[in-house]
């Protein structure tokens, strides 16, 4: 790149994104957006921003490195726009490979370097550059419903073909329903797994795009491919006794599509298509279900299947597959992967030729089996979360369906108890080494029967799957509870990431709305959401009800609890949809999907309205799993307005002035109406006064400046004097209750709450061994899920209460933050550090005495109010001198417990003299 003088800026860009993406390969926006971060080279500067930008988008490295911009020369542009820039050079055909880079100016309109070049490359933009076509087995499948419980062996497909010439570049576009796996020259293709990601695939099926370059050889190669049944072709299950999902999924037989394209060295191309040139036969996975497992026999391994040369005349023809599926997108959600390998704390033999393996810990994922025995021996692996108290496996809270009572119709071998099973038949070659491919579990311990001898502690590994999202936030602080809680709020939610985020990744793996709901911050402030929750938000808009009501799940299963009619489900499960899209815009500044999303959030609004008896709308699920009865009335219209204010700041953001104007006067009416039917006035109380109603009223800002004391007042009443301390919420209400208390001055209280080891709470889960979430507060042995997000809000507390992180309502792609910590109870010191869009934002805070030090960074393109705790009116000092004379620190006003500042982009040491040690 050119070289600059010796005037460059500190200020640089770093962490180049397209499409959100690190280098992404196979992408299908044709006008991609591109992003990037602001870091200074001076440690101690504070203010520095970009004043102008300029891309550079060349069609070969070479070209962008001489400083020449072939498809893209933006020129320079005076603006700080740093997100979602969108491209605007010559148009990008299918599989075009584009290098960029980028410089700023800094506030004294000094230039950076340009960063070294970053990529992209198109994926097949339209219909017509696919030549490949669906095709499947010709094998016919089961007559009957009933039969689909026998075995029916996963395809095994594949195709020869011969490379002429030195090989430059190939690409292998791919997918399969419900799951593939890519082979090449008898080696798999990449590092996913259970792909593609889930979707209505009526709708939309996701294809992936693998650079198999290295992987081709001279003369004869080979694709193969595995072929499994995911959610395309399901069991005919009966969840809870009537829910059969090939009722209300898009089902067929398993099915392949594929392109290879192949760009020699002398320019020339070829292609590799799937077509009816392809062959298939069975394989050894005999059974394959996303819910119950596989049973693989490893006798029927057909061995070089996937490499040149293997004689497949018995092979069977393919043929085109036969129903329709929706058009291929290039899937940018992040791909399942083996995130981490688990070794077992301990092997035991609680009955005799029964053993079961403890995990240390409640995941979602797979087990690799060793194993050396006699060929035709059977080793079945079963799952669970519990042990009945004689040590043997309890399975029961991961059962599918509530599937138990142990009746099977006549003529099915569906299972009596739909437990999770996987079993293995040994080929007796040595040590066998067997690994699931399409499905997968939820469990710490797995019991193992049939195992030849006794088998050692490293029999069995524990891998841990996930949509491989990023890390992006980090909370500790003194008080070691919180700092367990905050470790199994994670492993729940990457064990309930599987391209939906699910509320069990074991018993029912659907994609509820509302668990989404309650949340959807915590999972943002710890993980990089952005892609997945992009998906998320385009599953609801596909599962779109003909009266615009959003559903329960997404993709929709059928499931409308409590809903609005034509299979719209609850309000409080579809205000999922405007919710993530308004949060990708505060969290990541995505514009481009609240312009596609908005018209699908307003007929919702529109059919809430139409529901809604003079503003009440008396609708919903509620608070689910609530410990008191629930407010129906009070969530249902608090959900409605809530809906309301998102549409309206959609609108506005959007430039829909007039739509802005009148969804913001009908969240006024909202209000007031709410208010005229639920308070009752000069009491502050809400409807029946529990700890969801009054939470609820405050947390959505419901409540009249006149009231609020009062209500804080009888919330806090009733949790310290009524229930001693603890809560009664349920998925809902406990998000808003710990805000309420925070947010209106009682941080205390909410500490207590959080702090418990009682029931109910955080510290009693632990208390009775919980390694990740229950899905209700009690223990249970038989019916609830052990491994559930919804009460994870608790993480989201940690980061915006405990160590102060928040975005600002109106903040675009966090540029906009407030760090308010609220130093209370027993903790001496809390941490947090999320990686926003624009970077590293941090807060650490430690009592030192009688003072506090409050620790801030911000990152570059962001400002913050920055609250920091006083007591007594004390001074407060920055980087040794009065805060008020500090650089890049305003002053904003004295409030009762805290000085207020506004701070430009830096790192700020703050210390409030007179604290208390303790409070």
């Amino acid at each position: 790149m050119p070289k600059l003088d010796a005037r460059a800026s500190s200020l640089r860009p770093v962490g180049l994104r397209c499409e959100s993406l690190l280098n992404p390969l196979g992408i299908d926006s044709r006008t991609p957006r591109l992003s990037w971060m602001l870091e200074t080279t001076r440690a101690k500067e504070r203010g520095q921003r970009q004043t102008a930008y300029q891309v550079l988008v060349s069609g070969d490295r070479e070209t962008l490195r001489a400083g020449r911009g072939d498809l893209w020369d933006s020129g320079k542009v005076a603006s700080a726009a740093a997100l979602h820039v969108p491209y605007e050079g010559r148009p990008l055909a299918s599989a075009t490979r584009a290098y960029w880079a980028v410089r700023v100016w800094d506030r004294e309109g000094r230039p950076s370097a340009y960063t070294a070049p970053a990529w992209w490359e198109m994926g097949l933009l339209e219909a017509k550059d696919w030549r490949a076509r669906w095709i499947q087995d010709s094998k016919p499948g089961p007559a009957t419903e009933e039969r689909l419980f026998d075995e029916h062996p996963a395809p095994l497909l594949r195709k020869e073909f011969t490379v002429t010439k030195p090989v430059a570049r190939a690409r292998a576009y791919v997918t399969g329903l419900g799951y593939y796996e890519l082979r090449l020259n008898g080696e798999k293709a990449g590092d996913r797994v259970l792909d593609p990601g889930w979707t209505d695939y009526s709708r939309r099926v996701l294809y992936s795009t693998y650079d198999v370059t290295r992987m081709l050889r001279p003369g004869r190669n080979t694709l193969g491919a595995l072929l499994g049944n995911g959610f395309y072709n399901p069991l005919p299950l009966r969840m809870w006794g009537h829910l059969n999902l090939r009722q209300h999924l898009p089902i067929g037989d398993p099915r392949l599509i594929l392109q290879l394209e192949i760009t020699y060295a002398d320019g020339s191309r070829e292609t590799v298509v799937t077509d009816e040139s392809w062959k298939a036969a069975d394989g050894p996975i005999l059974k394959n279900s996303v819910y119950l497992g596989e049973l693989y026999d490893a006798r029927r391994e057909l061995p070089g299947w996937d490499r040149p040369g293997f004689d497949d005349a018995a092979w069977r023809p393919v043929v085109p597959a036969k129903t329709l599926v929706g058009p291929l997108r290039a899937q940018t959600v992040p791909p399942i992967r083996v995130t981490r390998t688990l070794q077992p704390l301990t092997v035991s033999e609680p009955k005799p030729g029964v053993f079961l393996f403890d995990m240390g810990q409640n995941f979602a994922g797979w087990v690799r089996l060793k194993v050396r025995g006699e060929a035709g021996r059977k080793v079945t692996l079963r799952y669970g979360e519990l042990l009945y108290p004689d040590g043997t496996l309890n399975p029961m809270t991961s059962v599918t369906g509530q599937i138990k009572s142990g009746r099977v119709p006549a003529g099915s071998n569906a299972p009596p108890i739909a437990w999770q099973t996987d079993a293995y038949v040994l080929k007796g070659e040595g040590t066998e080494v067997y690994t699931p491919r399409f499905t997968f579990h939820g469990f710490r311990y797995v019991e193992v029967t049939g195992f030849p001898g006794a088998p050692a502690l490293d029999a069995l590994e524990g891998l841990r799957l996930n949509s491989d999202v990023e890390s992006a936030g980090f909370f500790a602080c003194s008080n070691p509870l919180f700092n367990r809680v905050q470790e199994v709020v994670r492993w729940t939610q990457l064990s309930n990431i599987f391209s939906v985020q699910s509320d069990c990744p074991h018993r029912e793996k659907f994609g509820y709305g509302g668990d989404i709901v309650a949340t959807s911050d915590m999972a943002m402030l710890n993980f990089d959401m952005e892609r997945f929750y992009g998906k998320v938000v385009e599953d609801f808009a596909d599962a779109v009800r003909p009266n615009g009501g959003l559903t329960e799940t997404a993709p929709f299963v059928g499931i409308a609890d409590e809903g609005l009619g034509e299979g719209a489900g609850p309000v409080g499960w579809g205000t999922a949809h405007p919710l993530l899209a308004a949060q990708l815009y505060q969290y990541y500044g995505d514009q481009r999907l609240l312009q596609d999303q908005y018209d699908t959030a307003r007929r919702w609004v529109e059919l809430l309205r139409t529901r809604a008896v003079d503003h009440i709308l008396t609708n919903g699920i509620s608070d689910h799993e609530s410990l008191a009865p629930k407010p129906v009335p009070v969530t249902g219209t608090a959900f409605y307005y809530q809906n309301v204010r998102l549409l309206a700041r959609m609108a506005e953001v959007l430039g829909r002035s007039e739509d802005a104007r009148k969804y913001g006067a009908l969240a006024g009416e909202i209000r007031d109406a709410f208010n005229r039917r639920f308070l009752q006035p000069g009491t502050g109380r809400y409807f029946t006064a529990t700890q969801a109603s009054q939470a609820a009223a405050l947390f959505m800002d419901l409540v009249p400046a006149g009231e609020r004391e009062r209500a804080l007042g009888v919330l806090t009443e009733d949790v310290l004097d009524k229930h001693d301390g603890h809560l009664t919420t349920g998925i809902f209400g406990t998000k808003y209750l710990l805000h309420a208390l925070s947010d209106h001055g009682r941080a205390d209280v909410a500490y207590r709450v959080a702090d418990q080891r009682t029931f109910p709470g955080w510290g009693h889960m632990l208390a009775g061994g919980a390694t990740t979430l229950w899905e209700h507060w009690a223990f249970s042995d038989n019916t609830f899920s052990h491994n559930h997000p919804m009460f994870g809000s608790v993480s989201e507390w940690f980061f915006r209460a405990l160590a102060g992180i928040n975005p600002d309502e109106d903040a675009v792609g966090f540029d906009r933050i407030t760090i308010r910590p609220r130093p209370t109870g027993d903790l001496a010191w809390a941490r947090g550090r999320y990686r926003s869009a624009r970077g590293d934002v941090a807060s650490e805070w430690r009592r030192e005495g009688e003072r506090l030090v409050l620790i801030v960074a911000i990152p570059v393109g962001a400002t913050a109010t920055v609250y920091v705790p006083t007591a007594g009116g004390q001074a407060v000092t920055e980087g040794g001198k009065p805060a008020v004379e500090a650089p890049g620190v305003r002053f904003v006003r004295n409030e009762k417990d805290a000085a207020v500042y506004r701070v430009e982009a830096g790192r700020y040491t703050f210390v409030s003299a007179g604290f208390p040690s303790r409070q």
